[in-house]
């Protein structure tokens, strides 16, 4: 989700800043917690339906272009991995991961999180309201996880992507926004019509 998080009281009974397993094991809840961050439950306001419409074109398009070993994945948590198992941990729901298949099956098989070690691209669509969250917050602790790439969407007319690899030692290098039909050469070559998101 990008829509900005807010911290939020903590009515299940949590009294302590929050491990990755102990947000994993809260599951779907009727309080709506989405993530995690430094063992915090955050509880981001719903997406618009544009968001919606444009992670479900953008999942098609990359969808027919993934190698096998690869899958795209919506709206799913992720363990970013900064912190140790006993810590307060980090956890994130992105529009959109492409991720190692291995990876999400065993993610999937042991109940566990998808690991950011197995995250090869994280997607967020900003909101006016998630703007410093997604280019700031969220740029930096993608970049601590090791995600090797990170897209930025911003459905503000003109549409554009901003496409980030991470360098080691200096974080994510931007690429200068595009916008409209794009070939991208990372993390593979890929052919993007931004135009199409919001049909």
């Amino acid at each position: 989700m990008t829509a900005l998080p807010e911290p939020v009281p903590q009515p299940l009974e949590v009294d302590h800043l929050l491990t990755v397993a102990e947000y994993a094991a809260l599951g779907e809840t009727e309080h709506g917690y989405t993530e995690l961050q430094e063992g915090r439950l955050l509880r981001p306001p719903s997406p618009r339906p544009a968001h919606n419409i444009a992670s479900f074109h953008l999942a098609k398009q990359l969808a027919g272009q993934l190698p096998d070993h690869l899958v795209v994945v919506q709206d799913i948590d992720i363990d970013l991995e900064l912190a140790g198992p006993e810590e307060p941990g980090f956890s994130r729901r992105p529009e959109l991961i492409v991720a190692e298949l291995a990876g999400v099956r065993r993610a999937e098989e042991s109940g566990q999180l998808i690991c950011a070690k197995d995250v090869l691209l994280v997607i967020e669509i900003v909101s006016p309201s998630s703007r410093r969250t997604d280019t700031v917050i969220k740029h930096g602790e993608y970049a601590d996880a090791g995600i090797p790439h990170y897209w930025i969407v911003d459905l503000s007319a003109p549409m554009s992507l901003t496409a980030c690899h991470l360098a080691p030692g200096f974080g994510y290098q931007n690429a200068p926004e595009v916008s409209g039909r794009t070939t991208l050469p990372e993390p593979f070559p890929l052919e993007i019509d931004l135009g199409q998101l919001s049909r």
